[in-house]
């Protein structure tokens, strides 16, 4: 599969090299503002891809988009410390603006895949710029807070992030939902499992693993500038699911008509994706305060979103 990466930066860099080294696209296309910028990591990524596959990659121009099967949005204003993703909303909508009309004119059939901050609400910004049906406009989402749930799980429960099946829903962000009532381990409750094994997995355990996840891109952040690998790592799952046609369920960001009585706006929900994009959304069972934190996730995503959207 051929695909197309709108911002050579930390996040766009690292998942180039992903897709290459992993064989997941055979052909990338690099392409920034800062032309140099894209050439110099094209050229480093294509040097590391003989030790993997025989995939290509190389800067080049929107033209270059044509019969790209996916574009993976990254450009996009640089999250600053202590600057929450919803700071970056006024900048990123503006540079979309630029952006999403050129993808359209070269990529007419390809599948957007938003990963700039904050990535649900430009995913609406994207779905309303580019007028592609709503299935083939995709954020990245809570894939990787889900990873990251999972990781902190199963570094606590001694067991593998495969055998951990626990989500995050809502935004990617501070009103994320971490799931706990339906999450599991080896068909056992997480309390049951660690029961099992002489752990107490208790409320105040629970806030620990919470703040993990939540605050994970703020302390990466502050300690190195940036996130890239994580998200490149979900990207790269993403590209998977669609170009493997696998109808595997990950927690993309959508459009929804309607979430815990909010209406049209895009957050995250286990989704089954295939190749022609979103195939369909499933609402998980949720016990009533996680109802409620979803409600209000939705609804701090509408807030923005309508905001967003009177940018454009």
């Amino acid at each position: 599969m051929k695909i197309g990466i709108i911002g050579a930066g930390a996040v766009g860099s690292a998942a180039a090299f992903s897709l290459v080294m992993t064989g997941v696209a055979h052909k990338v296309i690099l392409i920034d503002a800062n032309q140099q910028k894209a050439l110099a990591e094209a050229t480093d990524i294509a040097h590391a891809a003989p030790f993997a596959n025989a995939a290509k990659i190389k800067a080049g121009t929107y033209a270059d988009l044509k019969d790209c099967g996916i574009v993976i949005v990254t450009a996009g204003a640089n999250q600053k410390p202590g600057e929450t993703r919803i700071d970056l909303l006024g900048r990123n909508v503006k540079i979309f603006a630029d952006i999403i009309p050129q993808i359209v004119q070269y990529a007419p059939d390809c599948i957007l895949l938003i990963t700039a901050n904050p990535a649900d609400i430009m995913t609406e910004v994207a779905l309303k710029l580019s007028g592609f049906p709503q299935e083939r406009v995709i954020g990245s989402g809570t894939v990787l807070d889900t990873a990251r749930f999972r990781t902190l799980l199963a570094f606590f429960l001694g067991v593998s992030t495969k055998s951990v099946h626990a989500d995050v829903l809502g935004e990617h962000g501070d009103s994320e939902v971490l799931v706990w009532s339906n999450a599991e381990a080896g068909t056992l409750t997480l309390e049951e499992y660690a029961a099992d094994v002489g752990k107490t997995l208790d409320d105040a355990k629970k806030a620990e693993i919470n703040d993990g996840v939540v605050n994970a891109a703020y302390q990466i952040i502050a300690g190195k500038g940036a996130t890239c690998y994580g998200i490149a790592g979900a990207l790269t799952q993403i590209c998977r699911a669609i170009g493997n046609n696998d109808y595997s369920i990950l927690t993309v960001s959508s459009h929804h008509t309607e979430v815990e009585g909010v209406n049209d706006v895009s957050l995250s929900l286990p989704t089954v994706i295939t190749r022609r994009g979103i195939h369909h959304v499933i609402m998980p069972k949720l016990n009533a305060e996680e109802h409620a934190k979803l409600r209000k996730s939705a609804e701090t995503m509408k807030e923005y979103t309508d905001k967003a959207l009177s940018m454009i």
